[in-house]
């Protein structure tokens, strides 16, 4: 009896230099222009197009498949370089990578080759997960239903980050017919997707998280994903992007604020030097500043291990083995939560105190810096990741793998 041996190529990591180096050139393109983005609320689909065309979205892909072969970690740090040239950019792609991930994951298949194909074409895959109005928590309104061959979905999605620039939308939904939930697969440009740019949070202001409406929009059998399969570190993952976005906007203000105070020529009567680069205080905030910075890169680098040891353990076939990385995983991301988000806003405030009132003119746009990390932490409330981590330490309680939002039951 011969034995079949499957080939299933991982992605364990390349050259990073020489993985950066393909980007770095469109990395400066966008940072040329975020500023004057961000001051009339432009999206960024240029950039975005020029990262397609790159093959930024094929960088996890294995390199057998034609994609660039990146470890978590190695992704993780292109994401941050790409957060200092601009903050939106990464997270608009956070449901992309997510979404590649997940087919990282999954069993080898015919199906899995497509999406690698697609990937490595340039396709980019955008998110829509989120309810809000009356929505109970656990509850999912939106459905996909069966329709011959092809599913159908309804349903309406806010906080659909990145979808606006996609190719496709990894949409959660339930369905119809068995009351499974799953994830639905959908191209984007179709009769059956609408797109709103309605996303008004005072931060992170072109990720395009505004509203999607599906009605009727197709999917295709094969694209329609039991919830279930999914990867079991994603809620790391998508908080590890969050990690890398704001060590990206902790590097850019760090930048900005050594540029300010080295091009300064006014000083104050009372200050200590003739020159504000020469002055002790100012040197000392940003030798503060860049240390805050140094702290949150470290962090972040350092949370993305467990989770490329639990895709690594996912076809090692020790499933003590691949449970542990995936709560080591889901722990270490909640750590650097904790402490990375009080880093870096306090960095992205704190470079105020190295500078002077003009440089709080929209101009020169340094709030976004703030503002930009104001919001990102807002994502998956500190509070509670900093309770999960020290009910770990204390009582040995596994974290939660997957948690939900909506509206709580009615109060007497």
């Amino acid at each position: 009896m011969t034995e079949h041996h499957v080939i299933n190529p991982l992605s364990i990591g390349v050259d990073y230099p020489s993985l950066a180096a393909r980007f770095r050139p469109i990395f400066q393109r966008i940072a040329d222009g975020a500023v004057q983005r961000e001051l009339s609320r432009t999206l960024p689909h240029e950039p975005i197009q020029w990262l397609k065309e790159a093959g930024f979205g094929a960088v996890r892909v294995p390199v057998e498949y034609g994609g660039g072969g990146a470890s978590l970690p190695q992704l993780f740090e292109l994401l941050i370089e790409l957060a200092a040239a601009d903050s939106n950019v990464p997270q608009a792609l956070r449901g992309h990578f997510a979404f590649a991930e997940d087919r990282l994951n999954a069993p080898p298949s015919a199906g899995r080759d497509l999406w690698f194909k697609r990937f490595v074409d340039g396709d980019i895959v955008g998110c829509a997960w989120t309810e809000i109005g009356t929505v109970a928590i656990g509850d999912v309104v939106t459905q996909v239903s069966p329709d011959g061959e092809q599913w159908k979905l309804n349903g309406e999605k806010f906080y659909s980050t990145g979808s606006i620039f996609s190719d496709w939308i990894d949409v959660y939904a339930r369905r119809s017919d068995t009351g499974g939930d799953v994830i639905a697969a959908t191209r984007t440009r179709q009769p059956g997707v609408v797109q709103s740019d309605d996303w008004d949070g005072f931060g992170q202001r072109t990720t395009g998280s505004g509203t999607t409406r599906f009605t009727d929009a197709v999917v295709q059998a094969q694209d329609v994903i039991d919830f279930a399969t999914r990867f079991k570190y994603q809620t790391a993952f998508y908080q590890l992007v969050l990690l890398a976005t704001l060590a990206g906007i902790g590097r850019a203000a760090l930048n900005d604020v050594a540029r300010h105070v080295h091009n300064r020529k006014r000083i104050y009567s009372h200050g200590n030097a003739a020159h504000v680069s020469q002055d002790a205080q100012v040197q000392q905030v940003v030798g503060e500043v860049a240390a805050a910075v140094y702290a949150a890169e470290a962090s972040a680098l350092k949370a993305a291990l467990p989770a490329q040891r639990a895709y690594l353990a996912r076809f090692a076939g020790d499933d003590a083995v691949e449970r542990e990385a995936n709560v080591a995983a889901e722990i270490e991301s909640a750590t650097a939560q904790v402490v990375v988000s009080e880093l870096i806003q306090r960095a992205t405030s704190q470079l105020f105190n190295a500078l002077g009132a003009s440089d709080v003119r929209q101009g020169k746009a340094l709030d976004r810096h703030w503002r930009n990390a104001r919001t990102v932490s807002s994502h998956n409330p500190v509070i509670y990741k900093a309770r999960i981590v020290g009910d770990w330490v204390i009582n040995g309680s596994e974290p939660p793998f997957v948690w939900q939002i909506g509206n709580g039951p009615k109060q007497a």
